[in-house]
């Protein structure tokens, strides 16, 4: 399953996968505050990517809701890692705080030069952030900013299962 449409002088794309498997410059970890790779999507880039990610992580130490910070690929197919700290449900100012975490993310790849970018479905798991908002947000976030003068080619949407997957695409098809 996957979808691709054209927006300005990028791509954005959905599909089903494990985005510590896609070559791509540069992957996003649905991260907490402490930036401690614990389960879900972290766990499995320290699983894959090793301890030199965690390493760095302990070195930057903390991470605000809302914001990210980058590391190293360790030893993944991807250079970088960067480490999102989505909202929990129920905090608070979650649809700003995760709308904040999408845009700091594409920031951030665009201050490393990275071409191509993959995001999970950030707040979704342990989280609890309902997924369609999760897309209307993220998504949203995305194609404004890739509207823009950006040197981002291509931005991808891994998803974990094809129900996530649906729910990106019906939202997707409502946004363009």
């Amino acid at each position: 399953m996957e979808v691709r449409i054209r927006i300005n002088k990028s791509y954005l794309e959905l599909a089903v996968g494990d985005i510590t498997d896609l070559e791509v410059d540069a992957i996003v970890n649905a991260a907490n505050s402490s930036l401690k790779l614990g389960g879900g999507v972290a766990g499995a880039i320290r699983k894959k990517g090793g301890k030199i990610i965690q390493n760095e992580c302990d070195r930057i130490g903390y991470c605000p809701v809302g914001e990210a910070r980058i590391t190293s690929g360790g030893d993944l197919k991807a250079k970088y890692v960067i480490h999102a700290v989505g909202p929990v449900y129920g905090e608070g100012e979650e649809d700003k705080k995760l709308k904040n975490a999408t845009i700091n993310s594409l920031k951030l790849a665009e201050q490393y030069r990275i071409s191509s970018l993959a995001f999970p479905a950030i707040s979704t798991g342990i989280f609890g952030f309902p997924k369609d908002r999760c897309a209307d947000i993220m998504l949203s976030a995305t194609i404004s900013y890739l509207k823009g003068d950006t040197g981002l080619k291509r931005v991808i949407f891994c998803l974990h299962d094809s129900i996530t997957f649906d729910i990106f695409k019906n939202r997707l098809a409502k946004s363009i």
